[in-house]
């Protein structure tokens, strides 16, 4: 797989459209499964929430590092984040957290676009990853949900 800025951002807005269609499908009854249980036990409505506050968060991740900063502090907290976030989010309806997720996403895809061969390899701490070259924190932004629809794929069918 190509680690090209243009390679990399096409699938940063394919992978971004399937997980939107994604939630588009999921049947009426499935946004009320618990998908984790650990913490604030999320359902499927919290999970888009996270993809939202994960998209905006990324990006400026990735806006800091191409700044010369050095990404997320060490002591960042990522549970503690993630569970402040998705609280924040969790009053919106379906269609704007997906508007929001992809409208994010596609600016985040532009950055990519635009980016050098050299900007990939610019290191920064991911939260998750920690100290990693630029092109394996975007690569994590579309496998992270990847990850999160498969368990969700996985509840649903553990609920049949």
């Amino acid at each position: 797989m190509p680690d090209t800025p243009s390679f990399l951002a096409e699938r940063l807005l394919t992978e971004g459209n399937k997980s939107a269609q994604f939630f588009r499908d999921l049947p009426g009854e499935a946004w009320n499964t618990v998908i984790y249980t650990e913490g604030a036990a999320w359902k499927a409505t919290q999970v888009l929430a996270h993809f939202t506050a994960t998209e905006i968060s990324l990006y400026r991740l990735l806006k800091n590092i191409l700044e010369g900063g050095r990404g997320a502090p060490e002591d960042f907290d990522i549970n503690s984040y993630n569970e402040r976030k998705v609280a924040q989010l969790t009053s919106y309806d379906v269609e704007d957290l997906i508007s929001q997720f992809l409208q994010q996403r596609t600016e985040t895809s532009a950055l990519v676009s635009q980016l050098t061969q050299q900007d990939l390899k610019r290191q920064g701490r991911h939260p998750f990853l920690g100290q990693a070259p630029l092109a394996e924190i975007i690569k994590i932004i579309y496998r992270h949900n990847q990850i999160h629809q498969r368990e969700i794929r996985k509840a649903l069918d553990e609920r049949v």
